[in-house]
């Protein structure tokens, strides 16, 4: 039986202030040693008070902006009660009734077709702590007892929640990868799976029969785009298999299993009321005036899908150019900048996207430590476009540039590589110098055994590496294959 997935997300994202949501601790806490980052309103000390973060109710508004969502002038904070050993006040501080935004949207791309996929609301709250189970083999099962770590706790965080507009695995992944990159463009969150700065809660149910919606389960622990992916492929199967038997589903929330590639029960489903929600007495309503919010419209950047369009347009690029360069401002930025400093611009966005990006893997850098800077870079392509120089010389000159400063000029010295083409009588010369160095080559192009080309392609990279960068590809093919039409007569 064919029954429609339906899938809403639960995406949380640490905001970037340098301090936390109630207090003034930093928000710093990788790699520090545990219980440092606190104070006594983070750690929930009687009769202290929460000071509220203006910098992430400002954060949280940019992100709303930027889902389209309508930013409210009147928000109010609550308290979810539930007590757990991270949370050092048994409640979390949070936004239930009253959110920060609401009624946005995000269009992803997914199977070569346009998705919008609605946005509930966006709300501010604190985060927790962080449990230590510590056992003998690392495993986080069996310890005897856990340490608590609350360096983490009332960090910033933006929770967005989407309508269950999502019906694949792949689109969830796809959201979840547009909805990073707009935290990025924005500068609200660096949006690190691997760090927890960004974490994902998925609810999935299949359609009933009769087309009603179905028992809806949560899904937690997964820690990145992969997993995400896999867990709801899994989650999906599993229900089928319960319901194609007669079974039920039960409403619970599950964890993801990577390792075994299954989700566990962890407890039944919390609803509102599990939660007590009740006001937070401690914290006055945030208040954000129509002045205000146009304030932030005005401070909001280009976002993704606009430079993507402008891309497009400007230079001329193809969708899989466009996407690959915008998919970070930084890489946007610096190809703008080649392209700004007179390079061509469709060659320069081949070099950014295969070469730049090939040199940076191997090197393990992003672009921002990239040291080939973007004058030097576009200086290059335009050789290279001109056939001053080759796409073999030229990868090797980038890959120099990329490990040690220096200017293109002491690149091309370093390499043996000259500015200007090597001259017809001299590239002649060559070509006859390294014929006379393969005879055997030579005889099986000439006795017409080379049907597929190979031997004469040979000849010709042997002349273009003779010439470091000097020789023009095309004039190298043609005077080749004129002496071998000549010796032939």
């Amino acid at each position: 039986m064919t029954r429609q997935i339906v899938i809403g997300l639960e995406v949380h994202l640490q905001l970037l202030t340098k301090t936390k949501l109630f207090c003034s601790c930093s928000t710093d806490y990788i790699g520090h040693t545990p219980n440092t980052n606190v104070c006594p309103v983070c750690l929930a000390v009687p009769g202290t008070l929460p000071l509220l973060n203006d910098g992430a109710v400002a954060l949280a508004s940019r992100m709303g902006l930027g889902l389209r969502c309508t930013i409210q002038n009147y928000s109010t904070f609550g308290r979810k009660n539930y007590f757990y050993a991270d949370l050092a006040k048994a409640y979390q501080i949070t936004q239930y009734e009253l959110p920060v935004a609401t009624k946005g949207y995000l269009d992803i791309e997914c199977d070569e077709r346009t998705k919008r996929v609605r946005i509930h609301h966006l709300h501010l709250e604190e985060d927790a702590g962080k449990l230590v189970h510590p056992t003998a083999d690392g495993r986080l099962t069996g310890a005897a007892y856990s340490l608590v770590d609350y360096n983490r706790g009332g960090v910033p965080l933006t929770e967005v929640v989407s309508e269950p507009d999502i019906s694949t695995p792949e689109e969830a992944k796809e959201y979840v990868v547009r909805l990073r990159q707009l935290a990025r463009y924005l500068d609200v969150s660096d949006g690190e799976m691997e760090s927890g700065s960004l974490r994902v809660d998925a609810n999935i149910s299949l359609s009933n029969a009769d087309g009603s919606l179905g028992t809806r389960v949560e899904i937690k622990n997964m820690n990145s785009l992969k997993a995400l992916e896999r867990a709801l492929e899994y989650e999906i199967s599993r229900q089928n298999k319960v319901l194609d038997s007669g079974g039920r589903i039960v409403q619970e929330t599950r964890l993801w299993d990577d390792a075994e590639g299954v989700t566990r029960s962890m407890r039944n489903k919390e609803t509102a009321s599990d939660y007590r929600y009740y006001p937070e007495m401690d914290l006055a309503p945030i208040v954000i005036g129509d002045e205000e919010i146009e304030g932030y419209k005005a401070g909001m950047p280009e976002l993704p899908w606009e430079k993507r369009e402008r891309f497009a347009k400007s230079f001329g690029l193809s969708g899989e150019e466009v996407s690959i360069l915008t998919e970070q401002k930084e890489l946007a930025a610096y190809y703008e900048a080649v392209a700004a400093a007179g390079a061509p611009t469709a060659r320069a966005a081949n070099w950014v996207r295969m070469e730049v990006l090939r040199v940076l893997n191997e090197l393990g850098q992003d672009i921002s430590d990239f040291l080939v800077k973007p004058e030097a870079l576009a200086e290059l392509v335009t050789k290279i476009e001109n056939r001053e120089l080759s796409s073999t010389i030229g990868k090797e000159i980038l890959d120099l540039l990329a490990r040690e400063e220096m200017t293109l000029d002491q690149a091309l010295e370093r390499t043996g590589a000259r500015a200007g083409r090597m001259s017809g009588d001299a590239l002649g010369e060559l070509i006859r110098r390294i014929m006379s160095e393969q005879p055997d080559v030579v005889e099986t192009i000439k006795s017409g055994q080379d049907k597929k080309g190979a031997k004469l392609k040979f000849l010709q990279g042997l002349v273009m590496k003779e010439a470091r960068g000097q020789a023009d590809p095309k004039e190298t093919a043609g005077l080749l294959s004129k002496f071998f039409a000549e010796s032939t007569k």
